[in-house]
């Protein structure tokens, strides 16, 4: 090997060697001196500070099945339903919209877990619904006619009317008092009443019941893991807890 290249490399591997002993980067294997801090920027704290001080964002608020127009009927309809009051808010706040797109959007709007092959017979009210068409589809076809319905009683769109004129329109298809070709009004409206009541008592993880305030105005205690330290006691509020509060458990 030639005479220069062995000088060379002495040189700089002398130099790396001065360089961690003057740096304090290497002394006994560890990581020391203020080398490190040359390395990292300062502002660093300060894009963390700014990451903690920015609002968080809920990305579950988007749409998975309804159209904008379709979402906006159903936020008005269900918080006639299950209106803001004095005890706490309503289903608009709680995200009730959210939870029924969310839930059309998948297996329950499919009836993928229901035998849907024919022949069909008409069922008793306590079975529900019995028939071929699934329940994304008779979302379509209540909100369709809703919509249908309040053009031609009031002229208006159903999120323009009134709140008396929704509850109007609300409580004809309630009665039946509209008649549709493919589906029941009153089984649509039973239908949208009890997944009103679910997005509002639904664990938060489903979109609705937003930071658990559906619980709260119940004194409902959530998912508990248990009730051991209570059960004997006189009756005592707990806070709520949710599945999300499971975890690292």
């Amino acid at each position: 090997m030639p005479e220069n290249t062995n000088q060379q490399e002495k040189n700089e591997s002398l130099t790396r060697r001065r360089f961690l002993k003057s740096s304090g980067i290497a002394l006994g294997g560890l990581a020391v001196g203020g080398a490190l801090g040359s390395l990292i920027p300062f502002k660093e704290k300060t894009n963390v500070e700014n990451v903690k001080s920015k609002k968080t964002e809920n990305y579950n608020l988007a749409l998975m099945y309804f159209t904008q127009e379709q979402f906006r009927m159903v936020e008005a309809a269900t918080e006639r339903i299950f209106p803001a009051d004095d005890n706490g808010p309503g289903a608009k706040d709680l995200g009730v919209a959210y939870f029924i797109d969310h839930q059309l959007s998948g297996d329950w709007g499919f009836n993928s877990r229901e035998y849907m092959q024919p022949p069909f017979f008409k069922g008793e009210k306590v079975q529900g619904y019995q028939g071929r068409i699934r329940r994304r589809e008779i979302f379509d076809i209540g909100l369709r006619e809703l919509q249908n319905h309040s053009l031609t009683k009031y002229k208006k769109n159903f999120i323009d009317l009134s709140e008396e004129e929704q509850d109007d329109v609300l409580t004809d298809f309630a009665e039946d008092k509209v008649n549709l070709t493919t589906i029941s009004a009153s089984g649509f409206f039973t239908m949208l009443r009890s997944s009103t009541l679910e997005g509002a008592y639904s664990d938060p993880l489903y979109s609705g019941n937003r930071n658990m305030e559906g619980w709260k105005m119940r004194n409902y205690p959530g998912s508990q893991m248990a009730y051991t330290d209570v059960i004997e006691k006189k009756f005592t509020v707990i806070p709520p807890v949710s599945l999300k509060d499971h975890l690292g458990h």
